[in-house]
């Protein structure tokens, strides 16, 4: 039975603005509570926490819709499940201002910089419309590569998840919760950052969209396979969630267990507008290939 109420750890009036409880305060709770050690968990379940920072909150520089209340469920779903979930992997989307995905990287014939949510096709660079002010060439590769893969075009971000701003920080309810579990379970948070190649988007947490070099993250993926569920909530997921899970998915492939303990927390991630449909149609197709279980944080039972 836990002493320490959610109330104590989460105030959810608070999500996506500043925190007030300190981290030695909720540490206090913690020590009080007696619970069993994660490293004696007999069903191993991981928890897996895309990009929950706060840029991707509503109030943040690349907001997402509804990610307030996303924050809301899942820190509720982790404090139910607290004896349950072993391990938290969390991802940590971080840039510099100047890479491929931001303004600053492109001028037009004017020398302008594009707006945020600007699509840069192979057309416009071998045209003349956009030019990149450094590595033409390079940059012009990159977006031939996604061309041919046929999964996504060069989209303009806003400038977000700077290293070491704010807005590249955990959501600090989200962070209570988290750090909350690490002490009472003594289980170590993993925090992988992603996204520093200035050459590359990286939306999925195993590997850039792009790279001449491998990239990939082989130690976390062999790590998944010491667990009995993995369970998966972020922003935004029309594109850091799904194309994590894709990539776990698409690595192990359709004839290996692993997909089949994927847990999408449904109602705990929040598309970026203008692709709902498309999220959609994506999640089915990564459930009927691959079937991974697509929950909600409220019917959901570990």
């Amino acid at each position: 039975m836990m002493k320490t109420k959610f109330e104590e750890i989460v105030d959810v009036s608070r999500v996506g603005s500043e925190n007030t409880k300190g981290l030695n305060e909720l540490m206090v709770l913690a020590n009080a509570e007696k619970m069993t050690l994660s490293r004696e968990d007999v069903e191993k379940v991981l928890f897996m926490g895309i990009d929950f920072q706060n840029d991707f909150m509503e109030n943040g520089e690349l907001g997402v819709p509804n990610s307030h209340k996303d924050v809301e469920r899942v820190t509720k779903f982790l404090y139910q499940n607290l004896d349950k979930v072993t391990t938290i992997a969390l991802s940590l989307d971080t840039h510099e201002l100047h890479q491929l995905f931001h303004p600053s990287w492109w001028v037009d014939a004017e020398g302008d910089h594009p707006v945020p949510f600007t699509v840069i096709t192979r057309e416009d660079v071998e045209q003349g419309k956009w030019m990149a002010v450094e590595q033409q060439q390079e940059s012009l590769a990159y977006i031939i590569h996604l061309e041919r893969l046929g999964k996504k075009q060069l989209l303009i971000w806003p400038y977000h998840c700077i290293q070491g701003t704010h807005g590249a920080a955990l959501e600090e309810q989200f962070s209570n919760m988290v750090h909350f579990h690490s002490m009472i379970r003594q289980s170590t948070v993993q925090k992988i950052v992603k996204g520093q190649d200035p050459l590359s988007e990286m939306y999925g947490i195993i590997k850039p969209e792009y790279a001449k070099t491998d990239g990939t993250n082989y130690a976390f993926l062999h790590s998944l396979l010491a667990y009995d569920k993995i369970v998966i909530a972020g922003e935004a997921k029309s594109h850091c969630v799904l194309e994590s899970v894709r990539q776990i998915v698409e690595y192990y492939g359709d004839k290996h267990e692993l997909p089949s303990k994927i847990y999408l927390l449904d109602d705990c991630m929040s598309p970026i507008p203008g692709f709902e449909e498309s999220t959609e149609h994506a999640c089915k197709e990564l459930q009927r290939i691959y079937g991974i279980h697509i929950v909600t944080s409220t019917e959901f039972m570990l």
